[in-house]
Formats: C-alpha cells, structure tokens, sequence
C-alpha cells in the first residue's frame, strides 16, 4: 500500500483542477449570457422611450388637430381623456392576458373566491383533533 499513498495527491490535485475549470467554464457561459441579456434590455429601453415620444407628438397632434375648431382647454382636455381610455383599454387587455390567476382588482370588481395558487382553498385545511402532546402520559394501558 506505501506505493499508491503518493497517487492520493495526485488524485486530490486532479479533483481541484477539474473543480477549478468547471468554475471557469460555467462562470464564461454565465457571463456570456448576461452580455446577451443586458443589450436585449438596453434594445428594449431605447424602444420603450422612442415610443414614449412618439406617443407624446401624436397627443400633441391630435390636440392641436382639435385646437383648429375648439378653444386649446378643451382640446387639451379630450385629448387627456381620449388617451385615459386607451390606457385603461389596453390595462384590460394586459390583465385578461395575464389568465385566471391575476389579481381580480379591476375597478370594483370582487376579489377572486379562490386564492392565486390553483389549490382551490382560500386557507390550509384544518385537522379534525388537535395533534397529541408528546410529553402527555398515553391513556392506552
């Protein structure tokens, strides 16, 4: 057995080199993935604001399209109110999409008889005893 005491090292210096390049391995794929991840968000934020101004300048032109036969107040004022229903339209829309297990809070609607979680019971089940003390002596003889 003295002959293969010193393969032991060897076998723990193999272990912590595969260890090691395994982390190496999974941390550059990780890393990688996050490279993709973070210029899809940043994609994803240039969209959002580009569409955040456009919006903007198609208020301003519906308002000013109104401005032409009415005073700037009301005009201003519909417009609000036209965008108001597109927003709370499209809220319905996002909601409905979300499928049955999304919050039911739409204006004055009723919370859901059954919770979120698809078990059917609004609270844990109930035993019919209380559970023994194990410390009380057993009344069986």
């Amino acid at each position: 057995m003295d002959r293969f005491d010193h393969l032991e090292h060897l076998d723990k210096h193999l272990v912590e080199e595969l260890a090691q390049v395994a982390r190496e391995t999974v941390r550059d794929e990780l890393r990688e993935q996050t490279r993709k991840r973070r210029r899809s968000a940043m994609l994803y934020a240039a969209s959002g604001a580009v569409a955040l101004y456009a919006g903007g300048a198609v208020a301003l032109a519906v308002g000013l399209a109104l401005a032409i036969g009415l005073p700037a107040w009301a005009a201003a004022l519909i417009t609000a109110a036209l965008l108001g229903a597109v927003a709370l339209c499209l809220r319905g829309a996002a909601h409905s999409a979300l499928g049955p297990h999304a919050p039911h809070r739409v204006l004055g609607g009723t919370p859901p008889a059954t919770p979120p979680t698809g078990l059917g019971m609004p609270y844990p089940p109930v035993p019919p005893h209380p559970p023994a003390d194990p410390d009380a002596p057993s009344h069986r003889a």
